[in-house]
């Protein structure tokens, strides 16, 4: 099936285009039935990719289709790259965006854009398989562009509603921030490299250049800024908790399996620049460590079921982020994968809450769910207990992981990631026990409408939650009788290169750091239960608090504020004096003064064309005279 890998984002694609032009003129069901078959073709494609490699068929193939750009001595192919890396990401995306797709066909049934909706969800998974598909870094950086605009076009699908149009616009702002340092990365490969492709790329690296080299750093710097701003990470991570804007399987599709993954993939892929530049691992080490506990702690006091699961996204990525500034990129990827299964459950999950909560989001106006919607509740449930890092489930074995290395590597940066990991496993269960648990705190008309969901919405949520329950399992440590899988999987596509880091742990301070993690998860889960099911506590209206750190934290720690008053206003100044002063009184009023003079001079020149030919004689004769006297003199 590798001669049918172009088939892999082209049938997304080919569903943007029909239900984009044609999808008003069909039935819903058809659209829905192209939308989802498309994914679920790609995925079919991609799972017999993945096995071709796993039993061994080939390790990594690069398939050239054509010359993209070619400048001087500048060629660009238009390259898919098939490795194991690849392979598994194709996975993530086609199998859970499938998922995404078929719930989308119930939860959007009576939206009136249903056709329009589904185009923009194929386009956002085409140009998502072209990014991890990509040879080069262009090809990469083509579908990095193409994520970033279907995520303006998703997050302000209800374009009617100016909040959501603001929503979308800083999110397409924020990243091409982020995106302007990758660019500057990639300007920098080529002139280094004469090359944007991986194999050339690498290969170069691997042959001769020394850790720590300045231009190594300069690259993997920028294009770690262009992460920043993708992945969410601190200071670029305040589009996320907005992108909520959109509908709710979108923010599914953002979170868990497409877009805020791309900046880790493209760490992963270029695994071996990074492992040359220490001083940027150590950044991305620190910036990932203080996105984790920042996020987490705003996460503490939303109340929007959205916002909660977002900001435990952004402290997720956070430990993502740690990983790979440990130069643990496998473990990184493994947190993708299990992370992508449970958060996908999660936003689904809370859009079957919102669903039958007629639009509600606010989880204070909620309650005692758990018996009217049984499904949602237990599958939600088993989301948050796989977040949370109990074991068996997906969270314990990826979170420990990550945490394993940051003990190897510094036992303080393991204490601040098991307190980040502690507010995780807080904020989580209190969102399922002030949900599902107490005293029902809506409207009546809400009440009466309560209602489990339909067949399309649950069974990708039962699906999502067996994921989350076993998809630990693929690199189960060898502490615990694992073979670690996904490692010696991913091994030809992470260089070996000498870290620091190579040493590891005993297995008595490995079980000894296990039963401290899960042991700190469970004291969470108490105390959440204690606080929100035993004392029956309700969140605090809007505006009501406890103390000024709870205020803090309910408002974000004021972040926009602070972007609004020192970035927004600023250029706002600026732009409306430049307005003013350049524009205004500069270029229009050149530009008018020279109209203006053109209609003067032709207001009084006009009176010389009087069509009498004794005058133009005359004045033929004069300018003779003055010509000959000028020249005369």
């Amino acid at each position: 099936m590798v001669d049918f890998a172009w088939l892999i984002p082209v049938l997304p694609l080919l569903g943007f285009l029909v239900n984009g032009l044609l999808g008003n003129k069909m039935p819903k069901s058809l659209v829905g039935i192209i939308g989802s078959g498309t994914i679920l073709g790609a995925f079919i494609i991609s799972l017999t990719i993945f096995l071709g490699i796993k039993n061994g068929e080939f390790v990594s193939k690069t398939i050239e289709y054509f010359t993209f750009i070619e400048v001087g001595s500048l060629r660009i192919p238009f390259e898919f790259l098939l490795d194991p890396l690849s392979a598994m990401m194709l996975m993530v995306i086609t199998g859970v965006g499938f998922l995404i797709h078929l719930y989308s066909i119930s939860y959007m049934s009576h939206d009136e854009s249903f056709a329009r909706y589904f185009a923009y969800l194929n386009l956002f998974v085409f140009f998502m398989l072209l990014l991890v598909l990509g040879a080069n870094y262009l090809i990469l950086f083509i579908g990095w562009e193409g994520v970033g605009l279907c995520s303006y076009l998703l997050i302000g699908f209800w374009f009617k509603n100016n909040a959501y149009n603001d929503a979308a616009k800083k999110a397409f702002i924020m990243n091409r921030i982020g995106d302007l340092g990758f660019l500057i990365g990639l300007f920098l490969i080529i002139l280094t490299f004469q090359s944007l492709s991986f194999n050339t790329v690498f290969a170069k690296v691997a042959n001769g250049w020394a850790s720590g080299n300045y231009i190594i750093f300069l690259i993997t710097i920028f294009l770690f800024i262009g992460a920043t701003g993708k992945s969410a990470q601190i200071p670029l991570y305040t589009w996320l908790p907005d992108a909520m804007a959109g509908p709710t399987p979108v923010s599914a599709l953002i979170h868990a399996a497409t877009m805020v993954t791309a900046g880790i993939y493209m760490i992963i892929r270029s695994n071996i620049l990074y492992m040359l530049a220490p001083m940027t691992t150590d950044i991305i080490l620190v910036i990932g460590l203080a996105t984790a506990v920042f996020a987490a702690t705003i996460g503490l006091a939303q109340n929007d079921i959205k916002k909660v699961l977002a900001y435990s996204t952004v402290s997720q990525l956070g430990f993502m982020f740690i990983a790979l500034g440990l130069g643990a990129y496998t473990t990184s990827y493994f947190h993708v994968m299990t992370h992508a299964f449970f958060k996908a459950l999660l936003f689904l999950g809370s859009g079957s809450v919102i669903h039958a909560m007629s639009g509600e989001q606010d989880i204070r106006k909620m309650g005692n769910l758990k018996g009217v919607l049984p499904i949602t509740f237990v599958t939600f449930l088993i989301g948050t207990v796989a977040i949370a890092g109990i074991p068996p489930f997906a969270g314990f074995f990826s979170k420990d992981e990550i945490l394993a290395k940051a003990f190897e590597h510094s036992p303080i940066i393991w204490g601040i990631a098991v307190v980040g990991a502690m507010m995780t496993s807080f904020y989580m269960f209190r969102l399922v026990f002030v949900t599902f648990f107490g005293s029902f705190r809506g409207t009546e008309d809400q009440k009466h409408h309560l209602h489990e969901s339909p067949l399309l919405m649950t069974i990708p949520l039962m699906v999502l939650a067996v994921l989350s329950i076993v998809g630990g399992f693929f690199n189960v440590p060898e502490v615990l009788g694992g073979s670690a899988w996904l490692e010696h999987f991913l091994s030809p596509v992470i260089a070996k290169v000498g870290t620091p880091h190579d040493h590891h742990l005993s297995h008595s301070t490995e079980y000894m750091l296990m039963g401290i993690s899960v042991a700190a998860a469970l004291v969470s889960i108490i105390a959440a239960y204690v606080i929100f099911v035993a004392k029956k506590t309700v969140p605090n209206e809007d505006g009501s608090y406890d103390s000024g750190f709870q205020k803090l934290l309910a408002n974000k720690y004021y972040v926009d504020e602070v972007y609004e008053a020192v970035v927004t206003k600023p250029l706002n100044v600026l732009s409306t004096a430049t307005h003013k002063f350049v524009e205004v009184s500069g270029i229009d009023a050149f530009v008018n003064f020279v109209g203006e003079a053109v209609i003067i001079k032709g207001k009084y020149v006009r009176y010389f064309q009087s069509g009498n030919t004794g005058v133009y004689l005359i004045s033929m004769v004069a300018g003779v005279i003055i010509l000959i006297l000028f020249n005369t003199l």
